[in-house]
């Protein structure tokens, strides 16, 4: 007898606009759960794999650090399983120099892997680490069960998550790039007859219908990234365009970065109340969204949310991303939010600044923000203090420090560079209000002959402003 999810419905009342509620409604929709059958059938435009619920077994090695380092990886590879919704059943960690070449744990560690396989009942087992084909195949003969590496776990995550056709279209191009060289090995089931001159006396007779599969699997994912790449390139103009726009119209952007499940996107709702997907889980989102926000004084500035990073993020996403996180890279400021409950935040913080290097943003002025200071120790709190002394400390579930967050992005924002002093006459109010949006007005006084300003603003606004110009010597 097979068991189907059953979807309780939900009304309106109950979803919380604040945190994305029709998206978080529609996401648990599919979500899996545990002790039923999971195979989704009801997905539209993405081309999902038939998804099960599956029981995992962890493995990591330990090649450097101390042994909380590893535990800590370890615990973030369970809280990846768990997103991708796999229930973790045990864990191992082997001390070793290096991973092995043939099997990524030794072959010791290889009989005791694949005694908790058999004692557990798992299906599958997540290695802590990108594995090579050989590794791959070399584990799935021994333990008898499907093997994973850390990237395809990621690349599982990004699959689900993925909402917008450009994050769909990256995903799947991070997955085939992932595939390619791998199409050998997904054990037993993907075997093939030699072709060519395999073994040294290959040929006629040889070729068989395995090895044209394969081929054709292998064109195949050739021309669809191909394609992918010349869809995301179309995106990514458009993209151009609007950053461009922003520039022409002078509004600073602050892009918001940072570990995944850090509190970006409750962040981003705090400050603009954008009203954007929040979740307790790992990359809950995947596509930028950009809010308007306005300083204290009215000026005009825009807020993105971007994707989350981890430690060794998949070359794969970072490279089909690109176009993404470019939006970090020509920002005017990194509002870089880090977890302060997390065991290890100092980690975080290296991680986000490896993958803001590999994207060049690296040398954008960055504003660390502390998140979730409510939820962490005061010892920790205390200490992070020191570590990092011009850091925010804010709570974006209880709002705490969240004005004084508001105030340092403000006071970090770049100034418009042009000084000027006009008098603009009262029937070109468009103006006095586009100085307020864009400038800094730093004076206002009213006249006979219209509002006396004296402001800074860029060089496009000023020269609009030019025939108004007004010197007190000329006041009557």
């Amino acid at each position: 007898m097979r068991l189907t999810e059953q979807h309780v419905p939900v009304t309106d009342d109950d979803l919380d606009t604040s945190t994305g509620g029709f998206d978080l409604e529609e996401r648990n929709a599919l979500r899996r759960v545990a002790g039923l059958s999971t195979e989704l059938t009801d997905v539209t435009e993405v081309e999902y794999r038939q998804l099960r619920l599956e029981r995992v077994v962890l493995v990591g090695v330990w090649t450097e650090g101390t042994v909380t380092d590893a535990e800590n990886s370890l615990a973030e590879l369970a809280a990846l399983a768990d997103t991708a919704g796999a229930q973790v059943l045990d864990g191992l960690i082997q001390r070793r120099q290096r991973p092995d070449p043939a099997t990524f744990i030794g072959r010791g560690k290889v009989g005791d892997l694949r005694s908790v396989v058999v004692s557990t009942g798992a299906d599958t087992v997540i290695c802590d680490g990108e594995l090579s084909p050989s590794q791959l195949r070399s584990l799935e003969n021994e333990t008898k069960v499907k093997v994973i590496d850390r990237v395809a776990l990621i690349l599982d995550i990004f699959a689900q998550h993925a909402k917008s056709k450009e994050g769909k279209a990256q995903v799947e191009l991070a997955q085939l790039q992932y595939l390619m060289p791998r199409l050998r090995g997904w054990g037993e089931a993907m075997s093939r007859q030699a072709g060519g001159s395999a073994g040294g006396n290959g040929g006629v007779g040889l070729r068989g219908p395995g090895e044209t599969k394969l081929e054709v699997d292998r064109r195949r994912i050739r021309t669809r990234i191909a394609r992918l790449r010349r869809q995301i390139a179309d995106m990514e103009q458009m993209r151009r365009t609007k950053r461009s726009g922003r520039r022409r119209n002078s509004v600073p952007s602050v892009a918001i970065a940072g570990y995944t499940n850090a509190g970006k996107s409750s962040l981003l709702n705090r400050l603009t109340g954008a009203g954007v997907l929040v979740e307790n889980a790992l990359f809950a989102t995947l596509d930028t969204t950009t809010r308007q926000a306005r300083t204290a004084e009215g000026r005009q500035y825009t807020l993105s949310d971007t994707v989350g990073f981890v430690r060794h993020l998949p070359h794969q996403l970072v490279e089909a991303f690109r176009s993404t996180l470019e939006e970090v890279a020509e920002a005017d400021l990194v509002v870089h939010v880090v977890d302060g409950s997390h065991p290890d935040p100092e980690q975080q913080v290296s991680s986000v600044h490896e993958v803001l290097a590999d994207v060049s943003a690296d040398k954008v002025p960055e504003l660390l923000v502390i998140n979730k200071a409510d939820a962490a120790d005061e010892e920790t709190v205390l200490r992070l203090k020191r570590l990092w002394p011009t850091a925010v400390f804010v709570s974006a579930r209880t709002g705490l420090g969240v004005d004084e967050l508001r105030a340092a992005i403000e006071e970090r924002l770049p100034w418009p560079a042009v000084e000027v002093q006009v008098c603009v006459p009262y029937d070109r109010g468009d103006l006095i209000a586009r100085t307020h949006r864009r400038g800094e007005v730093l004076s206002t006084e009213h006249t006979e002959g219209g509002t006396v300003l004296r402001a800074r603003v860029d060089e496009g606004l000023a020269a609009e402003l030019a025939p108004f110009a007004w010197e007190p010597q000329h006041a009557e």
